[in-house]
């Protein structure tokens, strides 16, 4: 826990509740009773019990349904609640965008505010004019900086906040769902300035409906129900559990006919990272899923430029009409290499009702030397999980070439002006050079006598 930017250790909230039992009608009933103390009828605990910490340049988000808790969670976070019960420990310099317009005057200028907004979040004002050109052109409202904050539009309100968050250098920043106010090409340019800041050691927490985000942005996830944790970890994981509760609320579970299985896929957590993680539904199965190669024989090693196939048995309980395979390659420090669906390449699904077999065919495979996973899933087009295993083929890429990195492109070098090289046999790397071009002599074939 040394290296934490924010730990949450047993966090309640609650609200007093003021039913009219405990108002005054008028002051001249307040007066009549002479006793001017409210009291409330009962309270609501907006969050209970919530432990978290969340590692310095870790970004993590937290997903739930509306009123769940989840703004109350980042309002004590930033210090604008206090919790009834429990502590709340933020290391570093706070930003926050947590409410439309929050901070802002509306009788000023976006040119006074973003002064005022400045100096509220630790800088100077030399700091501020130093970094003002920047906020300015990153919001794309410089021709109303001058107008009065009031008269902005709400996605305006959203350019200016992100805009001056962004650029105060925190150590932590807080977003709150505002940001689907935005227009797209606001919001890419805000997720591109998000992944800017996290390589650069921010440490990002945020609040949205938009579950994409979290699959792709963050390193982990907390999904948070009536104000209690119900799950927290990898993103993929637990937005996939918020899906399958939210549909499991829409509509009653399928039952399904036959006798061979009718549980859902277990959703055990591994013992050991080396181990498969699975979960899902249980609606379609992946039953099966290898990697061949050109001849169909399974691999737990290839070659550089190696043709290999990921084969996937599918097992249907219950037949759909929404569903998308996908297939994912990272490397063993969890580097995505690679990751496509048929959703993402314009395969629109029609009825899936027997059993069948999903092929994804890589005519070469060139991969650097190191040690990788495969993820393979199956899913509606909203993201919930029939069956998603994680880690489900675990290979070793080979090569001669020691090279860095985990793609290794096709390609030749050239050369131009007085720059030579000999070249040698990389089998022979290790040997002498004389020694590697002798016995490449020794190799050709001779000519007849």
């Amino acid at each position: 826990m040394s290296d934490y930017a924010i730990a949450l250790t047993n966090v309640s909230k609650s609200y007093r509740l003021w039913g009219r039992g405990s108002q005054f009608a008028t002051l001249k009933s307040a007066l009549l009773k002479r006793d001017l103390a409210l009291t409330p009828e009962t309270s609501v605990e907006a969050v209970r019990d919530v432990s978290f910490a969340v590692d310095r340049g870790e970004a993590f988000g937290i997903i739930g349904r509306n009123g769940s808790g989840k703004s109350t969670l980042l309002k004590l976070i930033s210090g604008i609640l206090k919790p009834t019960s429990g502590s709340v420990r933020v290391n570093g310099r706070v930003a926050a965008l947590i409410e439309l317009g929050a901070g802002f005057h509306p009788e000023i200028t976006g040119r006074e505010n973003i002064y005022i907004n400045g100096i509220m979040l630790g800088l100077s004002r030399r700091e501020i004019e130093a970094r003002f050109d920047q906020i300015v052109a990153f919001s794309g409202i410089p021709e109303f900086i001058d107008q009065p904050v009031k008269t902005y539009s709400s996605g305006m309100y959203v350019r200016l906040g992100f805009a001056v968050a962004v650029h105060v250098d925190p150590d932590v920043l807080l977003i709150d769902e505002v940001l689907s106010v935005g227009d797209e090409e606001f919001s890419a340019k805000c997720v591109a300035k998000i992944q800017e800041m996290k390589y650069r050691g921010v440490t990002l927490v945020f609040v949205t409906h938009q579950l994409d985000q979290v699959r792709n942005l963050c390193d982990r996830a907390l999904w948070i129900d009536h104000g209690e944790p119900e799950t927290i970890g990898d993103p993929v994981r637990v937005v996939d559990a918020y899906l399958q509760a939210v549909s499991s609320t829409q509509t009653a579970p399928a039952r399904v006919s036959t006798d061979d299985v009718k549980t859902p896929i277990a959703d055990t957590p591994r013992d050991d990272a080396g181990e498969e993680e699975r979960w899902g539904s249980g609606e379609v199965v992946l039953s099966r899923v290898v990697l061949v190669d050109s001849r169909g024989d399974e691999l737990v090693a290839l070659g550089p430029g190696t043709p290999v196939s990921i084969e996937m048995d599918v097992t249907v309980r219950v037949p759909q009409d929404d569903f998308v395979f996908g297939v994912g390659i990272y490397h063993a420090d969890g580097t995505c290499v690679y990751g496509t669906n048929t959703d993402l390449e314009g395969l629109m699904p029609e009825r899936i009702e027997t059993n069948g077999r999903v092929r994804f065919v890589m005519p070469a495979l060139d991969l650097v030397a190191g040690t990788y996973r495969i993820d393979a899933a199956v899913h509606t087009r909203n993201g919930r999980a029939f069956d998603y295993r994680r880690g489900v083929i675990r290979f070793v890429a080979g090569s001669r070439v020691h090279d860095i990195g985990v793609y290794r492109p096709k390609h030749h070098w050239k050369f131009e002006g007085g720059i030579a090289f000999r070249e040698i046999d990389l089998e022979q790397r290790n040997v002498p050079v004389e020694v590697a071009e002798a016995m490449r002599e020794a190799r050709k074939p001779r000519g007849k006598v």
